[in-house]
């Protein structure tokens, strides 16, 4: 791991790593909202290197993360960093960025908090709440919410290999888009995800892959 701290850089670079996926790679724009503890000491502690370089790719032990900003400017990611408050002390995790990416026409808002010892929580995906922890490679999709969806997105999973450990579908009100994570033991190729984005009620769908050790 990188230092100097576990939940400031690794876990930082942790969450850029999962909003990379989002955009299925580098986005080509990014702005980075942190709060709390991240934004009073995250430049110290290095977040804004280690966020910028999930942003690219860089996993939590690449000497890269220490030169990821260059780099980014180098490499045309258009990065911008605000301090700002996501809600209160005693709601929101002290170590919590808000991370808005963009690329070709993929935008995509994520926020996540660092746990400590490198552990993550993403909680909240396009006004979505979520719980992805980055232990399982995961599959993120947005769909209408029709009869049988679960049970088709499962079937396809199926045929194609791929065991399901968990699954979770939430909806902001009845008969509107769903968003459902899914997270499965092993890694969904693209053919899966071609499958599941070819279902006409499917708006969108990407692969978060895992970002734990």
């Amino acid at each position: 791991m990188v230092g100097p701290s576990s939940s400031h850089t690794a876990g930082a670079c942790r969450l850029g790593l999962l909003a990379r996926n989002l955009v299925g790679g580098t986005p080509e724009s990014a702005h980075i909202e942190l709060h709390g503890s991240f934004a009073r000491t995250g430049e110290g502690h290095g977040t804004d290197k280690a966020i910028a370089g999930g942003l690219m790719g860089f996993r939590t032990d690449d000497d890269r993360i220490r030169s990821a900003l260059d780099i980014a400017d180098r490499d045309g990611l258009a990065y911008t960093f605000e301090k700002t408050k996501l809600g209160e002390e005693n709601e929101v995790h002290p170590n919590t960025v808000r991370i808005t990416v963009e690329r070709g026409d993929r935008k995509h808002v994520m926020i996540g908090s660092s746990l400590g010892a490198g552990r993550v929580l993403v909680t909240n995906v396009d006004g979505f709440p979520v719980e992805v922890h980055g232990n399982h490679h995961t599959i993120v999709l947005v769909a209408e919410d029709v009869k049988g969806s679960i049970a088709r997105i499962s079937g396809l999973l199926a045929e194609d290999g791929v065991n399901i450990a968990t699954l979770r579908v939430t909806r902001k009100h009845r008969g509107g888009d769903a968003f459902m994570v899914i997270e499965v033991d092993e890694p969904p190729n693209d053919a899966v995800r071609d499958h599941i984005r070819a279902l006409s009620w499917v708006r969108w769908t990407h692969r978060l892959d895992k970002v734990s050790s």
